[in-house]
């Protein structure tokens, strides 16, 4: 049993569409059409579950992050700037069919980022595929 344990009604798994981000420059999404906020989604093999448990791992490690809410194929996190304590919004949808992991990260406050929200997606990438290599 996961430390995240699905609910019994899960979203939707043919509704795999998250919010679109708005025009200002403080948000990135793998289901973005402006070029300038579009990340790539996560590839994952195996179970979106599993998948997305170790999401969660990785979130939970970073000191500014909190899982707050998981409910089947959904995950939202929130991240607190150290300084002025601004909160991020962080959320992953798993699409079991594409094999993928959607992903949005947005600011809450503010006109731009200066690019926190697409380096905190590359990074988690970087650290989630990580995680998935086989150990030999």
């Amino acid at each position: 049993m996961s430390a995240y344990e699905p609910l019994l009604d899960p979203m939707s798994h043919l509704d795999v569409r998250l919010d679109p981000c708005p025009q200002s420059p403080n948000c990135v999404s793998s289901q973005a059409w402006n070029p300038d906020q579009r990340v790539a989604p996560f590839p994952f093999a195996g179970d979106a579950a599993d998948a997305l448990d170790a999401l969660a791992r990785l979130i939970e490690a970073d000191a500014g992050a909190r899982v707050v809410e998981r409910r089947g194929i959904y995950l939202h996190a929130q991240y607190r700037s150290q300084i002025f304590r601004f909160v991020d919004d962080l959320e992953l949808l798993a699409d079991e069919d594409a094999r993928v992991i959607h992903v949005r990260s947005a600011s809450r406050r503010g006109w731009s980022d200066l690019g926190v929200n697409r380096r905190r997606v590359e990074s988690l990438r970087a650290s989630f595929a990580q995680s998935m290599l086989p150990i030999r």
